[in-house]
């Protein structure tokens, strides 16, 4: 199995609404990490681009970047809390994957220490 990584870092606010609650707008700045992996490396003995997956992660993020989350779509419609947050960083991701690649996590940390993490598994190896 082969994985690759590749990271960013936005700035943004947010409030989230706890048990009922929303709290004051504040704002991070966002470590925004996917990991792709793939049992098999292409011709050109890659798993992927790099760069491929550098501008697709630039592509989702810059909507936010610099912003508040709440106003951003999704965000306009759901709680903006870090584990939504790395969802839509993953779907967003699977929505055209990069071909070879079997599972993706969408990783955000909000502040340090405070990290979540969605996990895609995209297809199996038809070749296993």
């Amino acid at each position: 199995m082969f994985r690759l990584q590749i990271e960013r870092t936005i700035s943004a606010a947010h409030a989230i609404v706890i048990q009922g609650e929303q709290e004051a707008m504040h704002g991070h700045d966002w470590r925004v990490r996917v990991r792709v992996e793939g049992p098999r490396l292409d011709g050109d003995g890659l798993l992927c681009d790099f760069h491929d997956l550098e501008c697709r992660l630039d592509t989702i993020l810059s909507p936010f970047a610099n912003g508040m989350l709440n106003g951003t779509p999704p965000f306009d419609s759901c709680n903006p809390t870090a584990e939504r947050f790395a969802e839509h960083v993953a779907m967003a991701f699977i929505a055209d994957p990069p071909p070879g690649v079997m599972r993706l996590e969408a990783s955000v940390t909000e502040a340090p220490g405070c990290e979540a993490t969605c996990i895609l598994e995209l297809q199996k190896d038809p070749l296993a």
